[in-house]
């Protein structure tokens, strides 16, 4: 209501009043486009509707605004009222809609919105869909399902697509398509499973930019993400999730050159090709525990990142390069207190060498308690790796009860 009262005044600056023409009328000699690119700004549809008492000039210039989007906010909204106003909005139009986004928190509105955007898909070229659902009112409210259309033909036009709180059908019998696509967000999205996740990555061929936010009720534990264009992904597993070593990511994504990597508290990470482009890796600053399995120590995270919060550190060893990544990761955790070493995956590596540090980390010094190594062989890496931790802790222990 704000925006739209500032944007009349604004018209009324202009030369423009309600009702009437004012003696300069400028306004009316704005070219036609660049008062759609205004009414394109407004926050929501209903308030680019609002304009229409302006003028004769304006009763049907919102429907030719490429963007349409829809937000129900009013806690007493009339659920049958807005649903039907979305339908005339959307039947009315006389342009194609390139724009098209969803807020809805109301679960009777958000059973709507397969039609709407089965509609929309058909009839207009959307480049650009959202679709947030907020049922956090109503934990009884039924799920969101989306229409096997928007994995389909209808997406083919996508260049973004923004999905928090829906559900996704399988389309198993039709290979989901989004030639288009650069910019894709998954926040809380439930899928068919595992194979699903691979198949609908695998079909946008173009995307640069990733988003998932997997929270407590999604479904896929392993989430892989194979994508030879992307280049920036952000990646977070929510607390309450499955157990250590179970939950996490696969990532195979030779170009890209932004990653971070989230968990609250804990899961894993495997990068399965090296990527050389990389710029900026963040792997959960912020955590206190993590599980990871990464082959390139140099990609795990950026130079100068330290820890702090990080206590129990599981490091799986099936990769190569395992013990340089678990000496920067001991080197950067300065309160480490457990740390957990096992091979958790099969593959067969060329074994690493082992080179005496220049310096101790600070956490064998101080806070470290227990080491468990899990299918301890005895190899030559693996018996100075543990003399190494060992040692250094029983100098701790014999300095500290020197000074008793």
């Amino acid at each position: 209501a704000l925006v739209s009262g500032l944007f009349i005044l604004a018209l009324q600056g202009l030369g423009f009043e309600r009702g009437k023409m004012a003696h300069v009328d400028r306004i009316s000699h704005l070219p036609e486009a660049l008062l759609l690119r205004i009414l394109s700004k407004l926050p929501t549809t209903k308030d680019v509707l609002a304009t229409m008492v302006l003028s004769k000039r304006w009763e049907r210039l919102w429907k030719s605004v490429p963007k349409l989007v829809y937000h129900d906010s009013c806690q007493n909204i009339d659920t049958a009222k807005f649903s039907r106003f979305i339908d005339r909005s959307l039947i009315l139009r006389e342009a194609p809609v390139e724009t098209l986004h969803f807020k809805l928190t109301q679960t009777s509105l958000a059973v709507d919105i397969g039609v709407w955007i089965t509609n929309a898909l058909k009839c207009h070229h959307v480049r650009d869909l959202s679709i947030e659902i907020d049922c956090s009112s109503s934990r009884t409210a039924p799920p969101v399902i989306l229409p096997r259309s928007l994995l389909c033909t209808g997406s083919r036009m996508l260049v973004s697509l923004k999905l928090k709180s829906v559900t996704l059908m399988d389309v198993s019998s039709t290979l989901p398509s989004f030639p288009a696509l650069k910019t894709l967000s998954l926040v809380s999205v439930k899928y068919p499973g595992e194979e699903f996740v691979r198949r609908l990555l695998s079909s946008c061929h173009v995307l640069e930019d990733l988003v998932v936010e997997q929270l407590v009720s999604d479904n896929v534990t392993v989430f892989t993400v194979k994508v030879p264009s992307l280049k920036s992904a952000t990646l977070y597993k929510s607390a309450g999730r499955c157990r250590e070593g179970e939950d996490g990511f696969v990532i195979d994504a030779p170009s890209l050159e932004h990653l971070g990597i989230y968990f609250d508290p804990v899961g894993f990470v495997v990068i399965e090709n090296e990527m050389p482009n990389i710029v900026k890796a963040d792997v959960v600053t912020s955590a206190k525990r993590l599980f990871t399995c990464l082959p390139y120590s140099k990609d795990a995270y950026s130079v100068g990142i330290v820890f702090h919060r990080l206590v129990h550190l599981r490091i799986c060893t099936c990769e190569t390069e395992w013990l340089n990544l678990l000496m920067r990761l001991l080197n950067d955790s300065p309160n480490l207190r457990f740390l957990k070493l096992q091979q958790c995956h099969n593959g067969e590596h060329t074994r690493p060498c082992w080179d005496d540090p220049s310096s101790v980390p600070e956490c064998l010094s101080s806070s470290l308690e227990t080491l468990e190594w899990v299918g301890y062989e005895g190899r030559k890496e693996e018996k100075e790796v543990a003399a190494f931790v060992l040692i250094e802790k029983r100098k701790m222990f014999e300095e500290s009860n020197y000074l008793l």
